[in-house]
């Protein structure tokens, strides 16, 4: 990697540390570099907070001038107000030696317009360095902004030999992924604002679907019941907020909501989730959910946690018509992920 790579792969590092608070906002990081040395850190740390230009910007050493710095940033600085001033506004008042960003921000608010505002400044500035790596790091938020959609990530356990459930006659354990990769599940829980189950799931399994092994907060929990067969004295509705989605009732109760979607399709359950403000949903459903998605064609990431253990007979597990662009050992099971084609 040459210098500006290197110093876009720390802010890539360090806007991590907010993906558990931040959303629905993007991750971002900056860093302010004064002959070759980062003089400051800063990165997004929660919703509604301060943004990472001005986090770094604050955390100067008063013997630094900002005006000799290079500034470094993963995503374009905003330039119109919302919770928080333009950075785009406390750049062009610094008026540092060159502001270096990984990629555009596709916020139609923005989507250049920083860029443009720092450059009728007279402040040089350089785009695109490890570009693919910093939209990647905010792929919600790419997602929504560009398709007013949830980005949808689907999934599952199977075992070696392919089988995602028992069949359901079966009295045996269902249990099939590591239990010491739990926390590994439930940091995704953390980072996807909803996480949603069918009511065959609810009802067999009787799940929290909560956050427990990691750091984070709990996900909005949302079910799919076309025809309200889902038993709302399941411990999932003890705590927090579920939504129902169904063909016939629209209903508010103590601890859930019935929500009507005529017709009951995939697409009309994402497009009201994205207007209550999800823009991203953990599916973690049975067979019949992922593979509603999939018929659909409305999924974005698929995260499947084969075993390497075996069952004689069970329920097949969905087929992906895609290339996995990860795969790790994660103790006695294998974590491939597929992005959608």
């Amino acid at each position: 990697m040459n210098t500006d790579e290197i110093y876009m792969d720390r802010c890539i590092e360090i806007a991590q540390k907010g993906k558990f608070h931040v959303a629905p906002n993007p991750m971002v990081g900056c860093l302010f570099v004064s002959n070759d040395v980062i003089i400051s850190e800063g990165y997004h740390q929660k919703y509604g907070g301060s943004h990472a230009e001005v986090n770094a910007y604050q955390s100067i050493p008063s013997d630094i001038d900002p005006k000799t710095c290079d500034v470094y940033v993963s995503l374009e600085p905003c330039s119109y107000h919302g919770k928080t001033p333009p950075c785009s506004d406390l750049l062009i008042k610094i008026k540092p030696n060159r502001v270096v960003i990984g990629c555009l921000d596709p916020n139609p608010k923005v989507s250049g317009a920083g860029i443009k505002a720092l450059e009728d400044a007279g402040i040089h500035v350089i785009v695109g360095v490890l570009e693919e790596r910093c939209e990647q790091l905010n792929k919600y938020f790419f997602k929504v902004q560009k398709f007013n959609l949830p980005f949808v990530t689907l999934k599952w356990a199977q075992t070696k030999n392919k089988f995602m459930a028992r069949k359901s006659s079966s009295k045996e354990s269902s249990k099939i992924s590591d239990s010491r990769n739990d926390s590994y599940v439930h940091e995704l829980r953390a980072i996807h604002q909803a996480i949603l189950v069918g009511s065959n799931t609810v009802n067999t399994d009787d799940p929290l679907l909560n956050v427990r092994y990691s750091e984070g907060n709990d996900p909005l929990k949302v079910v799919l019941s076309p025809n309200l067969s889902v038993d709302c004295k399941k411990q999932l509705f003890s705590v927090g907020r579920t939504l129902i989605y169904n063909k016939t009732s629209n209903e508010l109760f103590d601890n859930y909501q019935l929500i009507k979607i005529d017709p009951f399709n995939i697409e009309g359950i994402l497009s009201d989730l994205f207007e209550r403000g999800i823009h991203s949903i953990l599916v973690e459903g049975g067979i019949q959910v992922i593979q509603s998605f999939l018929d659909s064609d409305l999924w974005d990431e698929a995260i499947v946690i084969e075993s390497n253990n075996s069952w004689d007979d069970g329920q097949i597990a969905p087929l992906l018509n895609s290339s996995p662009v990860s795969l790790k050992q994660a103790y006695n099971d294998n974590i491939t992920i597929y992005n959608k084609k």
